[in-house]
């Protein structure tokens, strides 16, 4: 397993406990957990924050394609590369092609469709099919541009299809000598 995996299980494992202590109804004990959580973020952030600033931006170029380092860098604002670009590493990861149409800095939407070169028989890719492919994706942009509140998928703008005719070539008029 991972370290990226485990880093998205653990966002995840945080979100699963404060819901199941929110859903006791203790409001003190939810605000306070809360609070916890708050407080060990900017802890933590304190500290990445530190090594940025002690190492510099630079050093840190070949762990930029790890997931859990671009989450963790993205997450606290240290990440030196633009949104556009995490974007770019967060699609590249993915492997499936996929064309950027655009993303809304302002309410975080990022536009997609299919490359034309994957636009085969649309069964979905791998044993997962589509849906977990989709999964794959946000996670992946999760990591690397949480900017990104939300995906809008376009349809591919499927080619027309060849006009292929077959049939018996019509018979040759006689020629006259």
């Amino acid at each position: 397993m991972t370290a990226a995996i485990d880093g998205a299980r653990a966002g995840r494992r945080v979100e699963e406990v404060l819901d199941r202590l929110a859903a006791t109804g203790d409001r003190a004990a939810c605000t306070a957990a809360e609070e916890l959580v708050r407080v060990l973020m900017d802890f933590y952030g304190a500290g990445l924050a530190r090594i940025v600033e002690k190492i510099g931006a630079g050093p840190l170029e070949p762990v930029y394609d790890d997931e859990l380092v671009a989450s963790l860098l993205s997450l606290h604002g240290l990440h030196p590369e633009d949104v556009h670009t995490r974007i770019a590493r967060a699609l590249a990861a993915h492997g499936e092609p996929v064309e950027l149409l655009g993303f809304d800095e302002n309410t975080g939407v990022l536009r997609l469709r299919p490359a034309a070169a994957s636009t085969g028989c649309g069964c979905g890719s791998g044993s997962g099919g589509p849906d977990d492919a989709a999964r794959t994706l946000e996670d992946s942009l999760a990591c690397f541009a949480p900017e990104v509140t939300s995906v809008e998928r376009d349809p591919a703008a499927a080619p027309a299809p060849a006009l292929l005719q077959i049939g018996t070539r019509p018979p040759s008029p006689a020629r006259v000598p």
